[in-house]
């Protein structure tokens, strides 16, 4: 299976994107093929809601959301990891989102993953970042949630190598299957 897991934390080594890795090294120990997009390192834009791609299905911008979504289309599962800023997702994830309008419904049949991590210890704290991602997963073709992460209390960077979630983002990683 293509794993591909999109990070959208604005820190290299934030706490969602070093669950991120674990849940890949999992995924790479049972044989499948892993890669991560760091989201923060692209050029992406904002949608313009010109609808130029109506017709096309391509966006008229062309920046690092090209790549991405042919890289998305081609992926078996789809690992979402995205850090709770103000009891929502953050911004790169939700750039991200938005820019998937134009493919969309080419981005069928995928298994997800979501990886969430909040300074607030409460999982609750995570409920509309998760609601926005079922969102996401509700306008997909075939899009099946097949589980989440929370590294909720996990407040300065590094918090999470000594989380629970670390062990569990691992283990999640093996159990994908075909």
């Amino acid at each position: 299976m293509k794993v591909l897991a999109i990070s959208s934390s604005p820190r290299k080594n934030g706490n969602s994107d070093l669950l991120c890795d674990q849940f890949l090294k999992g995924a790479a120990q049972m044989g499948h093929a892993t890669e991560k997009i760091r989201l923060a390192g692209l050029d992406i834009h904002p949608c313009m809601a010109c609808c130029g791609c109506g017709e096309t299905h391509s966006c008229v911008q062309k920046d690092g959301m090209t790549e991405v979504l042919e890289k998305v289309i081609a992926a078996d599962v789809i690992v979402l990891a995205v850090p709770v800023y103000f009891y929502s997702m953050a911004a790169q994830m939700k750039l991200f989102i938005d820019r998937c309008f134009s493919r969309y419904t080419q981005i069928k049949n995928k298994q997800f993953y979501f990886i969430v991590t909040a300074a607030d210890p409460q999982h609750s704290a995570a409920d509309e970042t998760i609601a926005g991602l079922r969102g996401f997963l509700r306008c997909l073709p075939g899009a099946e949630e097949k589980g989440i992460i929370y590294g909720t209390g996990a407040w300065d960077k590094g918090d999470a190598l000594r989380h629970p979630a670390y062990e569990k983002a691992f283990e999640m990683g093996k159990t994908i299957k075909a």
